[in-house]
C-alpha cells in the first residue's frame, strides 16, 4: 500500500499542490507515495480521515482552515503556535492509536521567496487580510525587524486598518504590500484588493500569495506603476518541499 499524502481545504479547484507532487514523485523516481485533494465542507471530518484511509501519513492545509484547525491537533509545534496558523499537518500512528501533528511550512516559504528583493527602504509593510497566510508573513516580518500593519474590511484593534484608510502618507510609508487574501484567484482574476494604486511607486515591493494565474490583477496594477512583483508560486514549491521534510521527519517548523 502506497503511503498518502494529500491536501484539506474547501474548495480545492484552484490548488497546484497534486500536481507539483505528481510531478516530484515521478521525477525523484518516489513509487511508493501517492497525493490526493480532500475537499471537506466540515472540518470535524478530519479526525475520521486517517481511519477512512489506513496509508494516510500527512495533509497540507489551505483555505479556510489554516486557523480553525488548531483546536483539533495533538499537537502544535512552537512556530506554528507563535503564527497561530497550521499548513502542514503530520500523521502519526503508534499501534491503533492516531494523532495529528501541526506545523506551518509558510513561513520558510515566504522568507525565502521575499527576502532576496527586500532593499534598505523596506522597512514597514501592508498585510491586506487577517487570516491563516497573513499571520506567517507577519511572523516572517517581525523576525527580519519589518514593522507591518494588517489591512482589513472589518478592521479590529490597533494592528488593523481599513481599506478606507490607506493614503499616500501610508503608501510612502509602507513600501512592501502583501497580499494575503484569495482575491484574483483563478476563476475570478479580475479581482483585487481595493486599493489606491495610483499611489503605487517603483519603490514598492509586492508579494501575491495567489499563485494561479501567475500575474494576478494586483500585481499587474503593481507592475503599471512600476513596482517589483512576486507571486506566490515560489512560496507554494518551497513549503510543499518543506511538509515533505515534516512528513518524512526531518524538519520542525
Amino acid at each position: 500500500m502506497n503511503r498518502l499524502f494529500g491536501l484539506i481545504g474547501y474548495p480545492l479547484g484552484h490548488s497546484w499542490s497534486k500536481s507539483y507532487f505528481d510531478k516530484k514523485f515521478l521525477a525523484e523516481k518516489i513509487q511508493d507515495a501517492e497525493y490526493q485533494l480532500f475537499p471537506v465542507k466540515d472540518l470535524s471530518l478530519l479526525k475520521s480521515l486517517p481511519e477512512i484511509y489506513p496509508s494516510l501519513l500527512g495533509l497540507n492545509v489551505t483555505i479556510p482552515y489554516k486557523i480553525s484547525i488548531l483546536s483539533h491537533l495533538d499537537f502544535i509545534s512552537p512556530v506554528a503556535a507563535q503564527v497561530n496558523a497550521v499548513n502542514v499537518v503530520r500523521i502519526i500512528r503508534t499501534g491503533s492509536k492516531v494523532s495529528l501533528h501541526g506545523y506551518n511550512s509558510d513561513v520558510v516559504g515566504f522568507e525565502r521567496s521575499i527576502k532576496p528583493f527586500l532593499k534598505s527602504h523596506h522597512r514597514s509593510a501592508l498585510i491586506l487580510g487577517t487570516g491563516g497566510a497573513s499571520k506567517a508573513a507577519a511572523w516572517v516580518f517581525s523576525k527580519l525587524g519589518i514593522s507591518y500593519v494588517y489591512v482589513s474590511r472589518n478592521p479590529l484593534g490597533r494592528f488593523q486598518i481599513g481599506y478606507d484608510e490607506l493614503d499616500n502618507e501610508i503608501l510612502e510609508k509602507h513600501t512592501i504590500i502583501v497580499n494575503a487574501t484569495p482575491l484574483g484567484m483563478n476563476p475570478d482574476i479580475h479581482a483585487k484588493p481595493q486599493l489606491p494604486y495610483h499611489l503605487i511607486s517603483d519603490r514598492h515591493l509586492m508579494f501575491d500569495m495567489v499563485y494561479n494565474p501567475p500575474e494576478t490583477a494586483f500585481l499587474g496594477s503593481g507592475r503599471k506603476q512600476g513596482a517589483t512583483i512576486i507571486n506566490g508560486l515560489e512560496m507554494l514549491h518551497i513549503q510543499a518541499e518543506e511538509s515533505w521534510l515534516i512528513w518524512n521527519d526531518l524538519s520542525f517548523v
